[in-house]
């Protein structure tokens, strides 16, 4: 595939993988969007990224960023900074990068599935979910227009076992915020700080449109569990969801009414298509023709 030309796609901050990942001197090769590209960490420390023709030849540079433990760069002339995730500054929070997994499915559709709660008695069983209480509750969906992302609130919903360090099943509360297309982060109820929340981050860095590597992070408050064992945890949660998006028909997320059946409990995608749909989003998506 070739570069996109999908200017909302083009004109994003993405991520193109960990910081740990780019080590001086070594040259990184990846795409983004279709594009092949070069990183490479300077004597300085700077990372330079730069788009490359498929005959290896150089081309232009890239912007760079280096922001909660991952790069970013953009092909385009972003509108707006790269969003904001406060609790980074939280000193005594515990920050756990997860690596990244290559998944053979739309970017787009890696966020719906992670938004969707319905799934989670049936495909995280004993986890996030057992029959039969597979009731999803009415909750807030809504496109936040002032900050331009979209958010869902008042979740709650019975896990055997949300986090690592929660010692028993019970009603877990929820909050999503899709900060961007390829971009999300989950807040839930904290076993060892209640009065806190938890948080679980998935930046999916769109490679094609049918391929994409996803990167996890947690940045919780857990004084039990080592990194080791928290990585393991949320590798396992994720992998149980690698067969069905690499299953998903349409590849691409739908954009048309009519597509596929909805329920109540589908709220929160329902409201990231119709945001994907506003701001003409073509890249990963399956347009009615």
């Amino acid at each position: 595939m070739t570069k996109t030309t999908d200017p909302v796609a083009i004109n994003d901050w993405q991520v193109i993988g960990r910081i740990d990942d780019f080590l001086k001197g070594q040259p990184k090769q990846t795409r983004l969007l279709g594009q092949s590209l070069v990183a490479e960490r300077h004597k300085n420390g700077d990372i330079k990224v730069h788009e490359i023709s498929e005959l290896g030849e150089t081309l232009r540079s890239c912007p760079v960023q280096e922001k909660f433990g991952h790069v970013w760069t953009t092909l385009g002339k972003p509108k707006r900074e790269l969003f904001d995730i406060p609790e980074f500054q939280q000193i005594d929070r515990k920050y756990v990068g997860c690596g990244g997994v290559m998944v053979k499915a739309s970017a787009l559709r890696v966020v719906e599935n992670f938004l969707d709660i319905g799934h989670f008695p049936y495909v995280h069983t004993d986890f996030l979910g057992s029959e039969p209480l597979t009731e999803v509750k009415d909750y807030k969906a809504e496109i936040r227009i002032d900050v331009d992302e979209v958010w869902a609130d008042d979740i709650s919903f019975h896990q055997d076992k949300a986090m690592l360090s929660a010692t028993g099943g019970k009603a877990v509360e929820y909050m999503y915020r899709v900060v961007s297309p390829f971009n999300t982060v989950l807040y839930k109820t904290c076993p060892e700080k209640p009065e806190e929340w938890d948080i679980i981050g998935l930046f999916a860095q769109p490679l094609e449109e049918n391929l994409c590597r996803v990167y996890a992070f947690m940045l919780v408050f857990d004084s039990q569990n080592t990194e080791t064992d928290l990585i393991h945890f949320q590798q396992m949660i994720f992998f149980q969801d690698i067969i069905i998006l690499e299953n998903q028909l349409p590849v691409g997320v739908p954009l048309y009414d009519g597509a596929e059946r909805s329920i109540k409990a589908d709220k929160t995608q329902l409201q990231f298509r119709k945001w994907l749909k506003q701001k003409g989003l073509q890249f990963g998506t399956d347009q009615e023709t």
